[in-house]
């Protein structure tokens, strides 16, 4: 049992209460569901010399999920009043799991992802891990591009959860690729996808300190980096992992072994794929001391190998997810801006919709254009940073997948 103090002020009135309501002492105050009605019954509570509590143990994410809301809310200059207001709510991701809807809210997805690999140690670590995961699977396999464009146009703009949010990138662009061009058995795309989210769990903190550090890196950052693979490996051997495929790829992700994949172990061809995705997730995202790299640029370099020739784990990637994949902004041969949301028949092909007309101007409603057509194809690329308008993610969802309307 592991009781925290609650703030009466954060526990919500007339609705059912998403956790056990605990004493000091652990004894049963509330059950789960419980709906305290008004003020003066938790003043009641108070007044006779009981401390509320909640078993983070047995809680689930409900509590996980109200400190991630008060991280961002902190890291985002919420004002103390808000933040002392909020209150404890209950549909936190794992509660939800169960029957999670098809289309998730990613913003929320990303706060629970960075509180869940940044806490490994946790001793229900791994069954919420497998849980993240099978959501993951589920998105890119039931709506790939509505994936792919909330992740990529989300990693465009994070400094702040870099780490999660890549580690979801790398794992639905691998297991995509693994699934839609290199056409692996299903339980080794799974694997992939476990390995990609994983890689980096012994460094989660420490690499969302580094996106925001404009000093140099110091000694023992620099240490940690080297290690983090051997540790994160580990970390999962500790926890319980025992697939050997999984260990490997995570131990090898940032080996540079260009090369045939057919000439390396199922382990070494796992982490080829997500080094290479890994490359370009990381060139797409900003850092406080540089701007991402344009998105065809980033592609470039994980389609080619450290000996300049085209890498098969990089060209699947390429072919998989499109040199303009979905979540990129691009200028089309009459200067109009779009951002792309599905792709193609091509790599260079993808559905777009504009948002700014050849003036730089906004559209109002975003105008879909097939760049296959010749007075609508992509000239370049656009920097998310040079579009000087803001695009709220679940619009842009919403003319991927119809169902996003409804279900938000």
């Amino acid at each position: 049992m592991n009781l925290v103090a609650l703030n009466i002020e954060s526990i919500p009135l007339g609705q059912p209460l998403p956790f056990i309501l605990r004493g000091a002492d652990g004894a049963l105050l509330a059950q789960k569901g419980f709906v305290i009605r008004n003020r003066d019954e938790l003043t009641v509570m108070v007044s006779r010399g009981l401390q509320l509590c909640v078993d983070t143990d047995e809680s689930g994410d409900s509590h996980r999920a109200y400190l991630a809301q008060l991280q961002q809310m902190l890291l985002s200059d919420t004002s103390l009043g808000q933040i002392a207001s909020m209150k404890i709510t209950a549909g936190t991701h794992a509660e939800r799991s169960g029957d999670a809807p098809a289309f998730p809210d990613w913003p929320e997805l990303q706060l629970h992802a960075t509180q869940l690999l940044r806490s490994p140690q946790a001793p229900d670590f791994m069954a919420r891990f497998r849980a993240l995961h099978e959501d993951l699977a589920r998105y890119s396999t039931q709506a790939p591009d509505a994936t792919l464009l909330a992740l990529i146009f989300l990693s465009a703009q994070e400094t702040r959860m870099y780490s999660a949010t890549h580690a979801m990138l790398v794992a639905c662009v691998t297991m995509l690729s693994a699934r839609e061009t290199l056409r692996w058995p299903e339980e080794r795309v799974q694997c992939v996808g476990q390995a990609a989210l994983s890689m980096n769990i012994a460094m989660t903190a420490l690499q969302d300190q580094l996106a925001l550090q404009t000093l140099p890196l110091t000694a023992e950052q620099m240490h940690a980096i080297e290690g983090h693979a051997a540790r994160a490996e580990a970390m999962l051997r500790h926890i319980g992992v025992t697939d050997a495929d999984w260990l490997e790829a995570v131990r090898n992700h940032h080996h540079r072994t260009p090369g045939p994949l057919a000439d390396k172990s199922t382990g070494m061809q796992m982490a080829r794929l997500i080094q290479r995705a890994d490359v370009f997730g990381a060139r797409i995202s900003p850092r406080a001391t540089r701007h991402p790299m344009p998105v065809t640029a980033a592609m470039q370099a994980s389609y080619y190998d450290e000996e300049h020739q085209v890498d098969e784990a990089g060209a699947a990637l390429v072919k998989t997810v499109g040199v303009y994949p979905p979540g990129a902004f691009v200028r089309l041969a009459n200067q109009e801006v779009g951002v792309v949301l599905r792709r193609g028949n091509s790599a260079t092909t993808p559905r777009v919709a504009v948002v700014l007309n050849r003036s730089g101007m906004p559209t109002g409603e975003p105008i879909p254009r097939d760049t296959a057509q010749p007075q609508w194809k992509i000239a370049a690329p656009v920097a998310q940073r040079d579009v000087r308008a803001q695009f709220p993610l679940q619009r842009l969802l919403a003319l991927v997948e119809p169902a996003y309307r409804a279900t938000k």
